[in-house]
């Protein structure tokens, strides 16, 4: 039997009400407290791994989720575990252990002196209701992921897991179940959803999926000046110079397309290989894939499949408008949604295969001259992409990252940066904005709200900011301008009189520290050579 019941959607009717019940829940601060948050971010840790009721009998959520992927994706139980269960559960235990820490006021950073007297300070607060809108690839990973951000911030929130994952959506319903239904919840369906859930006021909308959505959630986001994290695709370009190492960028670059089969937004969509290097790396290619799949793709436990069938036929549309020539692969099968792996090369940026994200299986390899042509090539195609991978020498991968932009990269490797799930992720321009994970996910959730108190005793020393202004603005400008260090041509002025009383530090602060140190360390030597005259 089952774990995983019949997809159902969340009627449009129940849709206003949820968001009514989970924002005024907001309003009442029950989310705010610290061990609230940690409450529910450890009841989230549970309800990965634990029994839960499922129509009057227990069902294993985490046991669901690996059924549920599999179903969904044909994803290995090795892929479940490392990309989906372990990734949220880990996250969750991070977050726990360093909430605290997050959440405590900060001193305001570059205060004058006299400032400090009102305590300048930075408070953490939650955004307020916050949705969250994922998609299918990771289906659990990039819901309960940008979720555990929300809860540890203090927001309530709304979850809507991706249709095209419905054996994962459902579990994932089942999970935001074992939280307070006050302060959470989870919306089922596709569009007609979306889009009444769209139509709520929301304090932040979380968004990943492709740039075509990303845009609409975006200007309808604008009408209210709600704030979005927009978590979307790119064209990323790998680039494997003369000088690389052409059997590791083969391998890793391998792993990196065809991973999940090929459904990951930050993998490279395609490569950009100097020409010379060219036969040696299609060699490699061929080793790597007898070792990764020694059976074939198709036979392996190892290798997924293409969430459905539109998105299918959309990568054999793809296959088939290239004009460039496969090298490995190419054996389709609809029936099973399976795609070999398939390397294809091409010889014009206008083909269909660099011209859109192919978000599968497929990659194509477009020969170059030189790191020149190859920059050229990549910043035309997309000058933002959401990742970038460079195999070379040092001095080519300072290159690359000095001429390229890229949400993040990968020097040597295939993505390994969004391998770290404490290290923050995001895209930039076109291929999104805003960041998470880690500590990223609680600040993608925070208000920094900038506070001060003034004592009343200072009321003597702030006067000169009431009316009359009569005689008082060269009294403020003697308290609070700052000289330049510089001319007029824009040169640093060397001042010896500056340097002796700041040593060379940015402000007088600063040398007073600097004065300090020099202070103790003179005592500390002075102290330790009377202790050695009288031995």
């Amino acid at each position: 039997m089952s774990l995983i019941p019949e997809f159902a959607e969340t009627s449009v009717e129940a849709i206003i009400p949820t968001v009514r019940r989970v924002r005024n829940t907001f309003i009442t601060q029950q989310t705010k407290p610290l061990e609230f948050r940690l409450v529910q971010l450890r009841k989230l840790y549970w309800a990965l791994t634990d029994w839960h009721w499922m129509t009057s009998r227990l069902v294993d959520n985490e046991a669901a989720i690996v059924e549920a992927c599999k179903q969904d994706l044909n994803k290995s139980v090795y892929e479940t575990y490392i990309s989906e269960i372990d990734w949220c559960k880990n996250d969750a235990l991070f977050v726990c252990k360093n909430l605290a820490k997050w959440a405590k006021d900060e001193s305001a950073p570059d205060i004058p002196l006299m400032n400090r007297l009102v305590n300048p300070r930075i408070r953490k607060e939650p955004l307020g209701c916050v949705l969250i809108l994922s998609t299918y690839n990771f289906p659990v990973q990039l819901a309960i992921g940008p979720l555990i951000g929300a809860i540890a911030a203090g927001c309530t929130a709304i979850l809507k897991p991706s249709e095209n994952a419905p054996s994962v959506a459902m579990v994932l319903g089942r999970v935001v179940a074992a939280l307070d239904p006050d302060c959470y919840g989870c919306i089922q369906g596709g569009i007609p959803q979306s889009t009444v859930l769209l139509d709520q006021k929301w304090d932040k909308i979380f968004y990943t999926g492709s740039p075509v959505v990303g845009k609409i959630i975006a200007k309808k986001a604008a009408e209210t000046l709600t704030p979005v994290t927009l978590e979307l695709g790119g064209r990323n370009p790998a680039i494997v110079t003369r000088n690389a190492d052409i059997k590791l960028a083969a391998r890793r670059l391998l792993w990196g397309k065809f991973h999940n089969a090929g459904q990951v937004c930050i993998s490279q969509n395609y490569t950009l290989i100097d020409q010379e290097v060219l036969p040696g790396f299609l060699q490699e290619l061929k080793v790597a894939m007898k070792e990764f799949y020694p059976e074939g793709a198709k036979a392996s436990p190892d290798y997924g499949r293409i969430i459905n069938n539109r998105q299918w036929k959309r990568l054999k549309d793809m296959i088939d408008n290239t004009k460039g020539k496969i090298l490995i692969g190419g054996t389709m099968d609809e029936a099973e949604k399976f795609l070999e792996p398939t390397v294809i090369e091409v010889d014009d940026i206008t083909d269909s295969l660099i011209v859109d994200e192919s978000f599968g299986p497929i990659m194509p390899i477009l020969p170059v001259n030189d790191l020149d042509q190859a920059l050229r090539i990549a910043n035309e195609v997309d000058s933002t992409p959401l990742g970038a991978y460079p195999f070379g020498t040092k001095a080519e991968t300072d290159k690359v990252l000095q001429n390229l932009r890229s949400g993040g990269a990968s020097v040597n490797d295939a993505w390994f940066h969004g391998c770290l799930p404490t290290l923050a992720f995001g895209g930039v321009g076109n291929s999104g904005q805003g960041s998470y994970r880690g500590k990223a996910s609680f600040d993608a959730f925070t208000h920094r709200r900038s506070v001060t108190t003034t004592p009343g005793w200072m009321e003597s020393l702030i006067d000169v900011r009431y009316p009359p202004y009569k005689g008082k603005l060269a009294k403020l400008q003697k308290m609070t301008n700052v000289k330049p260090n510089f001319d007029r041509d824009g040169k640093v002025k060397f001042s010896l009189v500056s340097f002796l009383l700041t040593l060379g530090a940015r402000n007088t602060l600063g040398g007073l520290a600097r004065y300090t140190l020099i202070l103790l360390v003179t005592i500390g030597i002075q102290q330790y050579l009377e202790r050695r005259s009288k031995m």
